[in-house]
């Protein structure tokens, strides 16, 4: 979110302050005055040398000078040196106390991410100038920053009431009106802010988030282009704009603005997760460019991070581990589903679990999650170099993400290695890129070992599948084949539409052509904007499609969207990036997958649930394999609804429902990792090693938003 300015550059004249102890006069033929308005004129003209001579000349004139000294201090934190110029500002203050020179003190601690000196200061700015209106809105900034954005929402509205017309705090106190849930609110302070101000590239930017999060792509793509158009060399505005132009199915033109933002900051770990999600998702993507991509990320990441040390002895096997789970999905999202009947059935004689929350959000599933765990930790505002030190300090042995290149990732931090294992389970489908994890957690399905070679982790085999779903809580009945009263099939597929490429566009055109009067339900978030609903019918229709035989929705609360498979005869999946949760849900409400056979972690998921339930039948070799199995399910209705009926008791006595069998499957994972640890530890006389990982030929050793 936009910063507050670099300094209020009035003289300590223009605002009222109690006297103090004058400096000597200076020299009479030294104009000290003059000498100050040229320094301030190349201090904002950006000419540091040139401003920095003209306050050090009157400092030498007169040491005691305290606007020389202060903004000489405001001039060394232009230029990166905070401590020094912190300490002139801290002794002009000293000299000459005012609200400015302490409303700017507070900027320069903010700068320095002193949070609680910044909001000290700029507090004693306002008990010296109470309608002081700008203090009051960088106080506001400051106090959400510190986790406080119900303090900040009072500051700020002071602000706009002090001074209307200051732009800054309408942008504040937007951001401080989002994060505690206002969007309306904060929708309307930021067009405040553009009104004052329409070159305010931040305001821009965070209209588009709010217009994303509600379905306006196409008025969020104009957002961020505007903002681009002011500011074209800030990666995270090409970032965002990537963001809904993927939700819209422009892919390419996606793509390139990941690339645009990666280009322009190869270290921004999310721009470039986004990059690696989007081309693991593609076709006309080798498999290669996205192993390099990945490993790319992870160099990058790897050369910002100062890893730990860890040690080891034969005395550590064993015994109880600390296991870390690192997750921004610890709710009612997949990985919370797939976690939650697995954690209360872990032995915690032999794990101890800490979760490591990378965002604030609570619900009815986090809060059943939380008891779970020994502690559970906030890390949503700590930097990489403190989240890794306090993991390190916790005490934790093995550090899982859950996240890969998804959203709220903190996969820098593991470039850190702040615990002596790591892993990578559950939440991604592709390798992390990151040398410093040492384990993917899979099965044989997803990863075969003749595939290994495409991750830098090692693989870890669970037994049966390496998902566990926890059945939903609510009482939904299957309800009977629709096809038995419609007279025909209804397809369906409940994923995001980014996995609908023009491949499985083009595909299941073929299906709908090959079985006359069948309909296909899509439902999904992105078709809540009717722009995306109308170029989703206009990509079927360049197959020949007609629109009546598609029903496009969009989301629903999770029990609504469960009950609208009883609407669903046979489930699509899409390639090569297959539905996961969706699939376990389908099949949940007695509707089949109809999966189709990869060569990737990303497509061989629909067959690990296919195959682990038992309907091996239902994954198709090919493309024509994949129209005659719809076809010849699609003309045995009796035997369809037989499994219809079937199928919610066939998933829960699967392993795929069995949390016992895989808590025990889980903790033998952890343990194994540990002793491998420990006993290459050994073998290295003491030396730490890395598990083995597959050579990959010639290569060399990435949906929050962006709120500026």
């Amino acid at each position: 979110m936009q910063a507050p300015p670099d300094h209020d550059s009035r003289t300590n004249g223009d605002v009222p302050m109690d006297a103090t102890a004058h400096a000597p006069a200076p020299l009479p033929d030294f104009d000290a005055s003059a000498m100050l308005q040229a320094a301030f004129a190349h201090h904002q003209a950006g000419r540091t040398g040139e401003a920095a001579e003209c306050y050090k000349q009157i400092l030498q004139h007169d040491g005691m000078h305290p606007d020389a000294m202060h903004f000489l201090g405001v001039l060394a934190c232009d230029v990166g040196n905070l401590p020094a110029g912190i300490d002139l500002i801290e002794k002009s203050i000293q000299l000459h106390p005012n609200a400015i020179y302490l409303n700017n003190l507070g900027n320069m601690r903010g700068r320095a991410r002193d949070l609680q000196g910044a909001i000290a200061a700029y507090r004693a700015a306002l008990s010296l100038a109470p309608d002081y209106a700008q203090a009051h809105s960088n106080l506001g900034h400051t106090l959400r920053e510190a986790g406080d954005p119900a303090a900040a929402i009072d500051s700020c509205t002071v602000a706009t009431r002090l001074k209307p017309d200051l732009p800054q705090a309408w942008t504040h106190l937007g951001n401080a009106l989002l994060e505690l849930g206002s969007d309306e609110g904060a929708l309307d302070s930021y067009m405040k802010a553009l009104a004052l101000q329409p070159n305010d590239a931040n305001a821009h930017n965070n209209v588009g988030n709010i217009l994303e999060k509600y379905g306006r792509a196409a008025g969020a793509a104009e957002s961020y282009r505007r903002a681009l158009a002011l500011e074209p060399h800030r990666a995270s505005l090409h970032n965002n704009l990537g963001n809904v132009l993927r939700d819209q199915g422009q892919l390419d033109q996606a793509t390139a603005c990941y690339r645009q933002a990666v280009a322009l900051d190869p270290g921004f770990a999310q721009a470039h997760s986004n990059l690696l999600l989007l081309l693991n998702s593609r076709l006309d993507v080798a498999l290669r460019e996205q192993f390099d991509e990945a490993r790319a990320f992870g160099e990058h990441q790897s050369a910002k991070a100062q890893p730990f040390q860890h040690s080891a002895n034969a005395n550590d096997a064993g015994r109880r581990l600390r296991v870390g789970f690192v997750s921004g999905d610890l709710n009612s999202h997949p990985v919370g589903f797939f976690l939650e009947s697995v954690l209360g059935h872990l032995d915690r004689t032999r794990i101890e679990l800490v979760a490591y929350a990378t965002r604030k959000r609570e619900d009815a599933v986090s809060q059943r999650l939380m008891p779970q765990f020994s502690a559970w930790h906030d890390i949503s505002r700590l930097d990489d170099a403190a989240c890794a030190r306090r993991i390190r300090d916790d005490g934790i042995d093995i550090l899982v993400d859950l996240s890969g290149h998804t959203n709220h990732n903190r996969l820098s931090v593991f470039a850190w290695k702040p615990a002596p294992v790591q892993a990578t389970w559950l939440g991604y489908f592709a390798t992390t890129g990151l040398a410093a994890i040492d384990y993917v957690i899979a099965d044989r399905h997803v990863l075969p070992l003749d595939e290994a070679s495409q991750f830098v982790e090692a693989p870890w085999h669970l037994p049966d599948s390496y998902l566990c779903f926890t059945p939903p809580p609510f009482d939904i009945e299957v309800g009977p084949l629709p096809a038995s009263a419609n007279g025909a099939i209804t397809f369906g597929c409940f994923n995001h539409l980014v996995k609908l490429n023009e491949a499985v566009v083009a595909l299941w055109a073929r299906v709908l052509d090959a079985m006359p009067g069948s309909r296909l339900l899509l439902k999904t978030r992105q078709l809540d904007d009717p722009a995306v609903q109308h170029a989703t019918l206009a990509r079927f229709a360049a197959h020949g499609i007609d629109g009546a035989r598609l029903m496009l929705e969009g989301q629903s609360p999770r029990a609504e969207l469960l009950a609208a498979y009883n609407r669903v005869d046979i489930a699509l999946d899409p390639f090569p990036y297959a539905g996961g949760t969706t699939s376990i849900e389908a099949l949940w409400m007695g509707v089949p997958v109809l999966t189709r056979r990869g060569e990737r972690f990303l497509s061989h998921v629909g067959e690990s649930i296919v195959d682990t339930v038992g309907l091996p039948d239902w994954i198709a070799s090919d493309d024509a394999d994949y129209i005659a199995k719809a076809v010849r399910v699609g003309v045995q209705r009796d035997e369809l609804a037989t499994l219809r009926r079937t199928l919610r008791q066939r998933l829960l006595a699967s392993p795929l429902c069995d949390a016992p069998r895989f808590a025990r499957h889980l903790e033998d994972a952890f343990h194994g990792m540990w002793a491998r640890r420990v006993a290459c530890h050994q073998a290295n006389d003491g030396h730490p090693a890395q598990p083995h990982r597959h050579s990959s030929g010639d290569a060399r050793h990435a949906a929050e938003r962006n709120f500026a």
